[in-house]
């Protein structure tokens, strides 16, 4: 399908595409800005921005959609915006207004054309419980802020509730941190495998064994510099997360190593929860856990993804549901009492029997805390490259499957505690962390919700630092090569040394 757009008086192309994939997905409509001439075929979305005259003080947004050069939607939107002095910061604040409604106007012209609407509404961006954030800082009741996001935002009634609900669940670690602490994440970018949706910086260890050991030297190193900016600028470490990649796929004696230099190095009297994912079954050995369990990490994540063999076959996963089973009850039985579970709705070829059946056997397991992500369709993945040959699910059967793993999730006694989005969801959904109260993770509600500085360390790891006076995220990235990053490893400790 063939959609022109055509712009007046703004440039808010990004946005306005945003909402477009939104009602039309991400592969059936090719997006043009050239003028269609008069015999076209398809859809013209014409969107005028009039800045205020002198008279009335107001921005006025005209929105209309042609079909085959017929009109068939037309609205004029008219808006004020009451800001301080113009000083920069109430410049950018402006724009920002002027893009939520001329987003907002191109979602209500679509809404009305296609007949459809979305979960999320208008919402595209990755932390929609920043908003509630904000109108409960401004004092906002429950029933005005469920007002304000079904009203304004369109985001549906199931959607408002579940937001709420994380936001009030965060609230409680917020409102419990100090400005004097950080969060750190230290990655380990090998895999025993990489998994058919994977993005994230990975490696095959088989191939990138001989490499392991310099890896970890070039990230104690790291470890040993923020060790002492964080010493000299008297910052407290609230979590650790250790992820990846999949940080049990090197070999124990690395693992421990790396363990052993972080309690040496790092101070952790103020620490207040320890994370490291410990992965998938082929790569977690009873040796491993017990390295883990006689560190000071205190929480760690067995992530199946399915239950169904045939599918973790597909997904490109080596071991099988038994093997997670295994996995589980070994750590249980060497005494680890925090363990994650992620799960993911809507992988190539499953259904939602399968996946109830999945939520079933996990929650049978009794973890503490159950992630529940919804396929999303990344860039840099195996499955982007190749999705011709895959049969992904439905957005519908996908919007089932989220709703019954709250719904059998919550009977259990786990409730929604964080929640975020990507891009390239199917079905416009969302990934949600369902806990045990007294089991929300600490590192997860702040690396969402961006109030905290996290100080990454490792290949491909974002430091991002917050600047809370001045409401804005500064950050610093280290490579994504292996191979760069022990070799630029110097480079990378003076990215943080600047920003910090």
């Amino acid at each position: 399908m063939e959609i022109y757009i055509k712009l007046e008086g703004h440039e808010f192309q990004y946005e306005i595409e945003d909402v477009l994939k939104l009602f039309f997905g991400y592969e059936n409509i090719r997006i043009c800005y050239e003028d269609p001439g008069e015999d076209y075929r398809g859809i013209l979305l014409y969107s005028r921005f009039d800045a205020p005259s002198k008279d009335d003080g107001g921005y006025q947004i005209e929105t209309m959609i042609y079909e085959d050069g017929e009109n068939v939607f037309k609205e004029n939107h008219f808006f004020s915006v009451s800001l301080p002095a113009k000083d920069a910061s109430s410049i950018y604040e402006e724009r920002k207004i002027q893009k939520r409604e001329v987003k907002r106007q191109i979602y209500k012209a679509l809404s009305q054309f296609t007949g459809k609407s979305m979960p999320w509404g208008m919402l595209t961006g990755i932390r929609p419980a920043k908003i509630v954030h904000e109108l409960i800082d401004m004092g906002c009741s429950r029933e005005e802020i469920n007002s304000k996001l079904t009203q304004y935002y369109f985001v549906s009634e199931e959607k408002s509730k579940i937001l709420y609900s994380v936001a009030k669940k965060e609230r409680h670690i917020l409102d419990a941190t100090g400005q004097d602490m950080v969060g750190v994440y230290i990655g380990i970018p090998f895999c025993t495998t990489r998994c058919l949706y994977c993005s994230f910086t990975s490696n095959p260890v088989k191939k990138y064994e001989h490499m392991v050991a310099s890896y970890i030297q070039a990230l104690k190193k790291e470890i040993m510099s923020v060790g002492s900016i964080l010493d000299k600028k008297g910052l407290k470490i609230q979590s650790i997360y250790i992820g990846g990649g999949t940080p049990t796929s090197v070999e124990a004696s690395h693992l421990k190593e790396l363990l052993m230099y972080i309690e040496q190095i790092l101070d952790l009297k103020d620490l207040k929860e320890y994370t490291l994912e410990a992965g998938r079954p082929d790569s977690i050995t009873g040796e491993k856990l017990e390295i883990i369990k006689n560190s000071q990490v205190d929480r760690i994540s067995i992530n199946p993804q399915t239950m169904k063999d045939e599918i973790l076959k597909k997904i490109g996963r080596l071991h099988t549901s038994k093997d997670i089973v295994d996995a589980f009850e070994l750590a249980r039985s060497i005494g680890f009492d925090n363990i994650n579970m992620d799960v993911i709705a809507g992988l190539p070829g499953s259904n939602l029997e399968d996946f109830v059946k999945t939520i079933d056997e996990i929650g049978g397991l009794g973890p503490e805390s159950v992630t529940v992500h919804t396929m999303a369709i990344k860039r840099a993945s195996r499955l982007n490259e190749d999705k011709e040959n895959y049969s992904l699910t439905s957005g519908n059967e996908v919007a089932q499957m989220v709703d019954a793993a709250y719904d059998i999730l919550t009977k259990m006694g786990l409730e929604p505690y964080y929640l975020y989005r990507q891009k390239n969801m199917l079905g416009n959904l969302e990934n949600v962390g369902y806990s045990k109260l007294g089991y929300e993770s600490i590192y997860n509600v702040q690396i969402m919700e961006e109030k905290q500085s996290i100080i990454a360390l490792g290949a491909g790891a974002i430091t991002k630092v917050v600047f809370p006076e001045s409401n804005r995220i500064e950050r610093a990235f280290n490579v994504k090569s292996v191979e760069e990053y022990i070799s630029r490893i110097d480079e990378m400790i003076e990215r943080k040394n600047t920003l910090l």
